[in-house]
């Protein structure tokens, strides 16, 4: 195995010189030796601007290949990487500048002038404008160890805050090796992108691209506002294989695409991020039969995926997807409220453990030691594991059975009570688009918000009333003209809480 993902650019670009590894559009692609090439460039000018050493470096460019090209390139030189969202309130990109401290940011002249107005105070490095061609003998010279990182990903979770997951170039070879293996990623396969490049789900795509010589389609955002035009363009590139949140998948089949239009390539439809809507993937399995469904499962913490789960038999409409078995290399714990390993069918809280864990959250030495803990089922040696924060259960097949957040589980009237129960029944309303709920602990009221086209609040009142137990019914029901989702593609639940609590809905 190799010491950092580099040296894996290094051997595929010997191997696949004149093939197109990332791909935008017909005018805007990439060969593989370019890329390779561009990107060492970009390493020779950070080392000539600042001579660097395992330093954090802000990639502050929109999702593209210059962006791509910027993270390799930081890799090259040795240092680790964090990619902005460009679109982010201010105050969010103040929080991360203020935690990682980067030494250098990299942007281009379409986000020069912005980056410059927020006077950070450090030093910008402008890839549209770089002196020095390659100097191999320079990038030679570099001491790579597995254990150096390899970049920053910068998540909100629960709380809104921003917390830096660290992970290292061993972390991540061993992950993507797995991904390799697990979905047979190869010189033949051609990915749909969704997912931006500062979320962990494209650490997927992105990199077993990269160590198999595959193709990786960027697919322009506003084609998830058009199913068709999303139809035509995976059709156009030959997609063979998609990893896309669930909120993505749920555009098209709510919208009736398949009637139109189909995707005649794909062979491979992977999924993580949240749960997915049994009614919405049905529809997918309905149309497309002899495709390949996977349903991932993972946080940050552990480079993208820590459980999968390969669709295997039906599912009706009210049931949800297993979570799966761990990744290759990795193990699960699942621990009860009594602090024990939870027996097959008992409740409890999944910690992980592997080298796809992570080193801890960036400058946050409290959080880092809050979640990444002594394994709880013993103190005999050092056993670092990471505490997840999500419920679950292995059901009678061996699988684990995803139930919700511990911070999604309330309770309420004396009774615990997962969220994500309540939004499994609902989502299986004929008519329902999507919908999520939130816990107003001023009130004491389950909120259910919901989104469709036909029904009305009285519908999912009157749906609740017969799917659900009296105590778990929402006591207020919110329709929206359209759910609110993060950067990241998730339902903003932070949001829906808020907005609801200060009276907006």
């Amino acid at each position: 195995m190799k010491r950092n993902i580099v040296e894996y650019l290094d051997e595929i670009s010997n191997k696949y010189p004149e093939k197109d590894v990332f791909i935008e559009n017909d005018k805007n692609k990439i060969t593989y030796h370019k890329f390779n090439n561009d990107s060492k460039i970009i390493a020779t000018n950070i080392l000539k601007f600042k001579p660097l050493s395992n330093k954090p470096i802000a990639i502050f460019i929109d999702k593209s290949i210059d962006c791509l090209k910027s993270m390799f390139g930081i890799m090259y030189s040795g240092n680790f990487y964090c990619v902005f969202d460009v679109t982010s309130p201010k105050n969010r990109i103040d929080n991360i500048i203020n935690t990682l401290k980067p030494e250098i940011i990299i942007t281009n002249n379409k986000n020069i002038q912005k980056i410059n107005e927020y006077n950070y105070g450090i030093d910008i490095l402008n890839i549209d404008d770089l002196k020095y061609q390659i100097d191999n003998k320079l990038l030679n010279s570099i001491n790579r160890c597995d254990t150096d990182p390899a970049y920053v990903l910068f998540t909100s979770g629960s709380t809104g805050v921003p917390k830096g997951s660290l992970i290292t170039h061993k972390s991540l070879i061993s992950y993507v090796e797995w991904f390799k293996k697990a979905f047979n990623i190869n010189s033949r396969t051609i990915f749909g992108n969704q997912t931006p490049f500062y979320f962990s789900m494209s650490v997927s795509d992105v990199y077993s691209t990269i160590i198999s010589g595959a193709t990786l389609c960027i697919i322009p955002k506003i084609n998830f506002s058009f199913p068709i035009k999303l139809m035509e363009y995976l059709n156009t590139y030959k997609v063979n294989t998609i990893y896309w949140v669930p909120s993505a998948l749920s555009i098209v089949a709510n919208v009736g695409t398949f009637d139109y239009a189909k995707p005649k390539y794909l062979k491979k439809v992977l999924f993580a991020g949240e749960v997915m809507p049994m009614p919405q993937l049905n529809i997918w399995r309905k149309y497309l039969p002899k495709v390949m469904y996977a349903n991932l499962f993972g946080p940050t913490e552990t480079t993208d995926i820590c459980t999968y789960y390969i669709v295997n038999r039906k599912f009706k409409d009210n049931e949800t997807l297993p979570i799966g078995k761990p990744v290759e290399g990795s193990c699960t714990i699942m621990i009860n409220d009594n602090g024990k390993e939870a027996k097959v069918g008992e409740v409890g809280e999944l910690f992980i453990k592997g080298s796809i864990v992570g080193s801890g959250y960036y400058n946050n030495p409290e959080k880092t030691s809050s979640a990444f803990v002594q394994n709880p089922l013993h103190n005999n040696y050092p056993d670092i594991v990471y505490k997840t924060g999500d419920i679950g259960k292995v059901n009678k097949y061996g699988e684990i059975e995803y139930l919700g957040r511990k911070d999604y589980q309330i309770k309420h009237m004396g009774y615990r009570i997962e969220l994500g129960e309540i939004e499994t029944n609902i989502n299986s309303l004929k008519g329902l688009t999507i919908c999520a709920c939130i816990y107003d602990d001023i009130k004491s009221h389950i909120v259910l918000f919901f989104e469709s086209n036909t029904l009305t609040e009285e519908d999912v009142y009157s749906y609740a009333d017969k799917k659900l137990l009296k105590y778990m019914r929402p006591q207020k029901v919110v329709k929206l003209p359209k759910m609110p989702y993060n950067a990241n593609g998730k339902i903003d639940r932070v949001k829906l809480k808020q907005d609801y609590q200060k009276g907006d809905y």
